[in-house]
């Protein structure tokens, strides 16, 4: 397994991620370590977009559906 540090981390949001941790009766490496997978685990918006856009099917592209959809509800 590998290892990240993080230098610079405001005192403020330090001291917040230490309180979440305290109350999830966790260290602070095991909360943030938590978060971090959690994080990796959850894919962004883009990605959803671009695995729906490789899928096979209609004729128009996502993207362009989804512009179409927009301007069909702004024209409502």
């Amino acid at each position: 397994m590998t290892s990240v540090q993080i230098k610079g981390v405001p005192e403020d949001a330090h001291a917040v991620l230490r309180q979440r941790a305290a109350r999830a009766h966790q260290s602070l490496q095991e909360y943030l370590l938590g978060v971090l997978v959690r994080e990796a685990s959850t894919p962004t918006l883009e990605d959803v977009l671009d695995r729906a856009g490789r899928r096979s099917g209609g004729s128009v592209g996502f993207r362009d559906a989804v512009v179409a959809i927009r301007d069909d509800r702004d024209r409502r």
